[in-house]
């Protein structure tokens, strides 16, 4: 088999993989920080492909809708934390989880009933139209464009949470909140921000998928699975364990469908599977953290 058509699978594994860090990102941060796991992620990535389709069609501008997208439904997730979230702290893992799980339901069949059951194709934006030479083969502009933009928001996220006071308030907030508040800070409004950063980024994955795929209410379902093999490989809470499973996760699913199209769909569980054996807490977890 020629070995520039290896590579750009490669490269197309990595654009979905990309896809699939920031989406996972986002529920892993909710999780590592707020012991919250939200089953309604996959709708609001959803949400955020439909928000992102309308606001470019209003706008006439794709990057109206990638740039406005990721922040309303932020502040729609932050509004989900702030009403329903929020009276579930310190109770059952288990009570959050339900309360999103219904939750996703709602979105979803709400949606159907606004846009349709039917797919709504999402336009590539013009300038990013067409394939690229890379010398070895030629590759979709818009996918080399995925992955750039989200290795610009890992970097950015990264120096916020690490660089910034910022980010060591929210650290030390996931942490140890009790001691925040004996110092003063809200962390009410820390727990919101990450809320709806978690949200915000389950919608820039929902826009930046729109025109890889169709839009429709249950694009959601299969990303949410596919989000939580990356977080259960990575390991729960772990931002940099969502990345690199996140990469694995894409490239193995666009290897495997070049040499055995049939195993597409199954192979990221059977990767989770003999990391769950080898490893159980996730490639970088911490023993004995479970959900």
């Amino acid at each position: 088999m020629d070995l520039s058509l290896i590579i750009m699978q490669l490269l197309s594994g990595i654009a979905l993989g990309a896809v699939l860090v920031i989406t996972a990102l986002g529920l892993t941060i909710v999780f590592g920080m707020l012991g919250v796991v939200n089953f309604a992620h996959g709708a609001l990535f959803m949400i955020g492909a439909y928000a992102g389709l309308y606001l470019a069609s209003l706008t006439g501008s794709f990057w109206w809708g990638l740039l406005l997208a990721p922040i309303l439904i932020g502040a729609f997730g932050m509004l989900i934390e702030f009403v329903l979230i929020r009276r579930l702290y310190g109770r059952s893992i288990d009570d959050p989880l339900l309360l999103t799980f219904g939750l996703s339901y709602v979105l979803v069949e709400g949606v159907r009933i606004v846009f349709g059951s039917d797919g709504i194709p999402f336009p590539t934006p013009p300038q990013l139209i067409g394939v690229l030479d890379l010398g070895i083969g030629f590759f979709p502009r818009y996918r080399l464009f995925v992955i750039a933009l989200v290795a610009v928001v890992l970097l950015a996220l990264w120096l916020t949470l690490e660089k910034t006071r910022v980010g060591l308030i929210v650290r030390a907030g996931a942490r140890d909140p009790t001691i925040m508040q004996v110092l003063g800070v809200d962390i009410g409004r820390v727990w919101l921000a990450i809320f709806g950063l978690g949200v915000g980024l389950a919608a820039l994955g929902g826009v930046l998928a729109g025109p890889m795929r169709s839009v429709n209410p249950e694009m959601g379902s299969l990303v949410l699975a596919e989000a939580f093999v990356v977080t259960v490989i990575g390991g729960l809470g772990s931002i940099v364990g969502a990345v690199v499973a996140g990469l694995m996760v894409g490239i193995s699913i666009s290897l495997v469908a070049l040499f055995a199209p049939e195993m597409a769909t199954i192979v990221m569980f059977a990767l989770m599977a003999v990391v769950l054996l080898i490893r159980p807490q996730g490639l970088f977890g911490v023993r004995g953290r479970t959900a």
